[in-house]
């Protein structure tokens, strides 16, 4: 599929989709950890109350904060099932009933509107701290996230994804199995990336985001929408083609119709977070007026290998410390960490920044030895061919690098430096 027809039409915003963008744009941008909403899961505009915890804020919950989430869900469940049932006998509404009919059917028809409304009731805690910190996180991948969608043919936007699956949390892991800043679970990305007992690139972002630009293409193909193809990032690309089967392109039918028991909550708001999030993302300003300090974008060196190569092996042939390679590759499992298996071909390693730099000046002085008069007939042992011209912006410069026979005998190709 070409570029034009897989980035036409980019990421539509139906009018009916804006109240949970809107909502999720509050959870991102405006409600904070120490803050839990409690909302209508499929009527997003209706808030009934913004918890305040009390204490120190953490990720989970304290006991004390538990009981007084538990304490004012159960307070609105009870006050939601006996305004039905006043509504359902004709009962005469109080004036608080009469504020709580208007909060949850501004537009009349409450009798349909309460209909399990109590049911319906969720807390959401607010990310505000989270999302900000992810911005902060995203800026040592994004350059490099939107070339590698730029490259593939797709909109480069899509860079924000993980502000949704796991804000850029690279040690990120779900109750369904998915790991890394992409979230793929280990079936998924068996398909789209290399994930073995050697290694799991779920674990290393660049390698991950070109998994996900596999995955995001292929999805694209077979749905033919980008609201669709989001969605499947979380419900999948068959139960999406179920989906379209039954409502087609009409991506709001299938939110507010599509009735099938893995498309709940989180699969109905996907895309809707996805829109919020590039909201938010694109526009730090409007939602973190105290600011945003951005990683540095990562500069590290990576190399392919050619041949199948011990740890150790590239450790003496780089001059690296062989714990900070590994520190810099978290994509290696055990075994090949503790050289019990060799990486193989194909394998990306990443190095220190300035290491080829480093091998190509080395390379440069030999050359200049062995032409010295007293050194004719002398040979390198390190041949490298680089281009010492490495563009800014991100963009990858290639080189062909041998080594020697005594250097280690392997070969060492297709080596690349991302320009600070």
């Amino acid at each position: 599929m070409s570029s034009v027809s897989i980035t036409s039409g980019m990421f539509p915003k139906p009018v009916a989709l804006e109240t949970q963008v809107a909502f999720w744009r509050n959870v991102y941008g405006v409600w904070s950890r120490s803050q839990v909403v409690l909302h209508d899961n499929r009527f997003l505009d209706v808030i009934y109350e913004v918890i305040q915890l009390p204490g120190n804020i953490t990720e989970g919950y304290t006991p004390i904060q538990k009981e007084l989430v538990r304490e004012r869900t159960a307070y609105w469940q009870s006050r939601l099932r006996d305004l039905e049932q006043k509504v359902s006998a004709g009962i005469p509404l109080t004036q608080d009933d009469r504020r709580l009919a208007v909060k949850i059917s501004p537009r009349g028809d409450l009798k349909t509107a309460l209909l399990g409304a109590s049911e319906r009731l969720r807390g959401q805690r607010g990310l505000r701290e989270r999302f900000k910190r992810g911005l902060e996180i995203s800026g040592r991948y994004d350059r490099h996230f939107r070339e590698i969608f730029r490259h593939a043919g797709l909109p480069e936007d899509l860079a924000h994804l993980p502000h949704v699956e796991s804000s850029f949390q690279t040690q990120a892991r779900s109750s369904a199995g998915a790991v890394g800043v992409w979230q793929f679970t280990r079936g998924a990305a068996e398909r789209f990336m290399n994930v073995n007992t050697i290694i799991d690139e779920r674990l290393d972002p660049v390698a991950s985001a070109h998994g996900a630009a596999r995955y995001l293409s292929y999805a694209y193909g077979k749905l033919g929408s980008w609201p669709l193809a989001i969605t499947s990032y979380n419900h999948g690309i068959s139960g999406m083609m179920r989906a379209k089967q039954s409502f087609g392109h009409d991506f709001m039918r299938i939110v507010s119709d599509y009735d099938h028991p893995q498309f709940g909550f989180a699969s109905r708001n996907f895309y809707a977070e996805f829109l919020a999030a590039r909201e938010v993302a694109s526009q730090p300003e409007r939602f973190f007026a105290e600011g945003i300090r951005y990683e540095k974008p990562l500069d590290w060196d990576r190399v392919v290998i050619t041949q199948n190569t011990f740890v150790s092996t590239l450790a003496r042939q780089y001059a690296t410390d062989k714990s900070q390679l590994i520190a810099l590759n978290a994509a290696w499992s055990g075994p090949a960490q503790s050289d019990r298996a060799a990486l193989p071909a194909g394998t990306a390693v990443w190095l220190p920044s300035g290491t080829l730099r480093q091998i190509a000046y080395r390379a440069q002085q030999n050359r200049l030895a062995a032409q010295q008069p007293e050194n004719k007939g002398a040979s390198a042992h390190v041949k490298v061919s680089y281009p010492g011209n490495v563009k800014a912006g991100g963009t990858a410069t290639r080189t062909n690098a041998s080594l020697s026979p005594k250097n280690g005998n392997y070969k060492l190709a297709k080596t690349q430096a991302f320009a600070r």
